[in-house]
């Protein structure tokens, strides 16, 4: 199980467009994830966002950093960041989008 989600209990279905960035010496970095139409954000959901939690068997990460884009006031995407601040939670990390990328059937390229 790798999912998540933006209130507690219940899963994102929209998979993202997730972009890391590192620096030299592994020691940070940035996950940032665009939600196009999000479920979270359709006119069915009733839940509030409270942050964007990465559940698998591991536990949870929780970022707090998530913001709403609308256009012409109806909402169009989630925007949200995670800061990576050590080598282990980048390995953490990695861990889950492992998971995530297998379940969601996504792949992964790195920039040169």
């Amino acid at each position: 199980m790798a999912e998540i989600q933006f209130s507690r209990g219940i899963a994102e279905d929209v998979v993202p467009d997730v972009r890391l960035t590192r620096s030299r010496d592994g020691s940070n970095g940035t996950a940032n994830f665009y939600f196009e139409k999000p479920v979270a954000l359709s006119q069915e959901s009733t839940q509030d966002i409270t942050g964007m939690y990465l559940v698998d068997e591991e536990g949870e990460l929780v970022s707090r950093e998530v913001n709403a884009k609308f256009v012409n006031g109806e909402p169009e995407a989630l925007e949200a960041v995670y800061v990576i601040k050590s080598v282990e939670e980048w390995d953490r990390f990695m861990r889950f989008m492992q998971r995530y990328a297998e379940k969601n059937g996504l792949g992964f390229s790195k920039s040169e």
